[in-house]
């Protein structure tokens, strides 16, 4: 059974059209089951539409509805379960629709297609004699049709995208707050293998660009392969040999340009030369045979890609735009001339990835998990980027692109209104003093009036400077880095936290391949595990801090206590040796972790001893505590920072730190969300550290409030069970205090 649902889920999911796809369904289901009848109905608009049959009268599909009351099948969706009855007429709800012609069935066995909680459609088989289906009948139409849920939910979107010319409306998740209105610009989007046949009048002409595409691919993998032998990946390293040995006169690479010696354009070529391929490997009886078809395929992509879009980033200046893309890591984001990203779409990611906090670092709009906007062609046409709304807009009328620019003119307004308070300091109506710093990674966000308006950088995400080169940095070019930055900060403090890769911040030059990477190797594990770079890191920033007090060390992802003594003894060892080299004292930093791991809250007094300040991270507290994996698109609806439970364990770690009369603050997302805001300055946090786009309003918004009212409101907010009652209690707050208009 679990080849045929092998196949039968792979022919769906090759399937290029709705209706292909689901025909091939009821036709390969009805065969598999031995049924004489299998119809599949789709939910529109409430309503159950026959979409698809094998058995049932044809030209019904399209024309009967019921609603979910109505019927079994709409019983089956009604209650998200199975219905599987031995005669369907003598159950109550059994509905005969004549122009479908079922009289004769009467065994009946429906299950539901739900996609992440949401009914999608509904499975159906049926016979003409009365029987039960059995167990196993129903646990195979069960599988079945979860595993088919995201295919059919898929190409069901995708239809309804083709059957509008304009104005389209894509949906997906904030990730950073704002507007933008500029063409689209696809990056990295799937480049099909399947090109179209187009003979080429200019032989000579598509020569050179098959030859120069190859160069390129050549020169690419070569790249890639020396980043992976270097640092002794020699299994990942071969990899990209062998696609570079399939590219030589002698294999595809010469059958290429031999295909388009024979009249066919350059891509045309590769495309013929790839399936021909395909095919015969995939005929081939050796599994590990069968396996290189899918070689073929990805070089053949690897070569198109050159074909199609080469050097995709070179923009025309001055010309800001969308960026959509299937998903963004951090190095693009920080590569991309910042003046010409006006906002950012993908497919995939998290709110709370590593990407998305850079774009909220940068002030960016940015939308994730808009599952169908690289099946349709958007590249290149109007879009406007609601991202606080969560909406895209495809080639909008000029009335609705005219009723954009006035809210951004109006949200323009506003932040000059809350930029004009920040030479003013954070203090709320009863005098309370509140210190927002900055959490950075790029220099240019430090350079910056915004920035000016900070105490400080409660956050230099060192990483970020690592991610931007193709090695690690020396020591020389990390003291410039954490020169630069300490400049910039003036003689406000700034706190560095050592190198926090892994997870979902991976060193494009230190692939790390995990099956759970938030509970891997990264953070301080990583650090500890390669003392020869750790030693590099810290001796660069005791000399850029020199004997001045401005630096202090943050540690991320400390798990246990002798994490923090390795730590200080590398600490030391560095100290003790730049002392004999320079022949100079430097002043010793203070020393803080990051509180994220759980287990870390039962253990302060502890930490304490060792250490001079804790600095809360809101976000993997959160996905640690939740047991969420906030990338993750199937659960991340699951986290939230807003949680009762997430907000007593923040209250614990403030009440913990101040009786061990241990310094704390918090640097994670929270800090820079107003409602965050607020119910941490009602716990008693008087330090947060947060992005440059949230520092106007934070401050604006903490000198509109009193300590005395944020702790009432944090008494309701830790006795409610969930975290939707919390944020209708921060509603309430906000409208009863008339400061609705700062949060949106």
């Amino acid at each position: 059974m679990l080849n045929t649902l092998r196949d039968i889920t792979q022919a769906v999911a090759a399937a290029n059209t709705l209706d292909v796809a689901l025909e091939l369904l009821v036709v390969q289901t009805k065969q598999a089951m031995a049924t004489q009848c299998c119809s599949v109905y789709l939910l529109e608009q409430q309503q159950l539409v026959l979409s698809a049959t094998e058995g049932l009268q044809r030209s019904a599909i399209g024309n009967v509805k019921m609603p979910l009351s109505q019927g079994l099948v709409g019983l089956a969706a009604e209650r998200e379960e199975a219905v599987n009855l031995a005669d369907a007429r003598v159950h109550p709800r059994f509905k005969l629709f004549p122009e479908v012609e079922e009289e004769e069935y009467r065994a009946f066995l429906a299950v539901p297609i739900i996609y992440q909680k949401m009914v999608v459609g509904v499975i159906v088989v049926q016979q003409p004699e009365p029987r039960q289906f059995s167990e196993g009948e129903e646990a195979f139409l069960m599988t079945l049709a979860a595993q088919l849920a995201v295919v059919i939910r898929s190409l069901k979107n995708r239809a309804a995208i083709s059957n509008v010319q304009d104005k389209v409306v894509f949906s997906g998740t904030t990730a950073s707050s704002g507007i933008a209105i500029a063409k689209g610009f696809v990056l990295g989007g799937a480049i099909s293998l399947e090109q179209a046949d187009l003979a080429c009048e200019d032989i000579a002409h598509e020569t050179h660009r098959i030859k120069l595409a190859i160069n390129r691919s050549r020169d690419r993998l070569n790249a890639l392969s020396q980043r992976f032998e270097n640092d002794q990946a020699e299994d990942v390293a071969s990899i990209f040999s062998a696609f570079k040995l399939l590219l030589d006169d002698n294999s595809l690479g010469g059958e290429y340009v031999r295909e388009v010696a024979g009249g066919w354009r350059a891509e045309s070529a590769v495309s013929r030369v790839s399936i021909r391929y395909i095919e015969q490997f995939l005929a081939m009886d050796d599994p590990y045979l069968k396996e290189r078809a899918s070689d073929i395929r990805e070089l053949g992509q690897k070569v198109l890609r050159q074909l199609i879009e080469p050097d995709r980033l070179e923009l025309e200046p001055d010309t800001p735009v969308i960026l959509v893309a299937k998903e963004v890591d951090a190095t693009m984001l920080a590569e991309f001339p910042r003046h010409k990203l006006a906002g950012i779409v993908t497919k995939l990611g998290g709110v709370n990835a590593h990407a998305a906090i850079l774009a909220r670092a940068l002030g960016v709009p940015a939308l994730i998990g808009v599952e169908q906007v690289l099946d349709t062609n958007i590249d290149n046409k109007l879009l406007v980027l609601n991202a606080t709304r969560g909406q895209l807009l495809v080639s909008p009328s000029p009335t609705v692109v005219d009723e954009y620019r006035v809210l951004i003119n109006a949200d323009v307004e506003k932040q000059k209104r809350f930029s004009a308070e920040l030479t003013l300091p954070a203090e709320t109506l009863d005098g309370r003093r509140i210190h927002l710093y900055l959490n950075a990674g790029l220099l240019s966000g430090m350079e910056s009036p915004i920035a000016d308006g900070a105490d400080g950088i409660g956050l230099y995400r060192t990483e970020i400077p690592f991610m931007l080169h193709q090695r690690f940095p020396s020591e020389a070019e990390q003291i410039k880095v954490y020169q630069q930055v300490l400049s910039a900060a003036g003689t406000r403090p700034v706190v560095m936290r050592t190198l926090d890769v892994g997870g979902d911040k991976p060193l494009p030059y230190l692939p790390i391949k995990e099956d759970n990477p938030f509970l891997g190797w990264r953070g301080i594990r990583l650090s500890l595990d390669h003392p020869e770079l750790f030693l590099v890191q810290l001796r660069a920033m005791l000399q850029a801090g020199g004997s001045g007090q401005q630096l202090q060390i943050l540690l991320p992802m400390v798990s246990n206590l002798d994490e923090i003594d390795q730590t200080l003894e590398y600490l030391e060892q560095a100290y003790e040796e730049l002392n004999v080299e320079l022949a100079s004292v430097l002043t010793r930093p203070k020393i803080g972790v990051m509180l994220e791991v759980p287990a870390l809250l039962y253990q302060l007094a502890d930490v304490a001893k060792r250490v001079d300040f804790v600095s809360v991270g809101s976000n993997d507290l959160t996905q640690y505590l939740l047991a969420v994996d906030r990338n993750n698109p199937s659960v991340s609806s699951l986290f939230d920072s807003y949680h009762p439970g997430i907000l007593r364990a923040l209250k614990r770690a403030l009440d913990e730190c101040q009786q061990y009369k241990l310094d704390v603050s918090v640097c994670g997302e929270l800090a820079g969300e107003p409602y965050g805001a607020l119910l941490l300055v009602a716990m008693g946090y008087t330090k947060l550290s947060m992005n440059q786009a949230s520092l106007a309003r934070i401050n604006y918004l903490l000198r509109r409030v009193s300590c005395n009212q944020l702790n009432l409101l944090l008494e309701r907010c830790l006795a409610v069970s969930n975290a939707t009652q919390v944020k209708q209690l921060l509603q309430t707050f906000t409208e009863q205090h008339h400061l609705e208009d700062i949060l949106h």
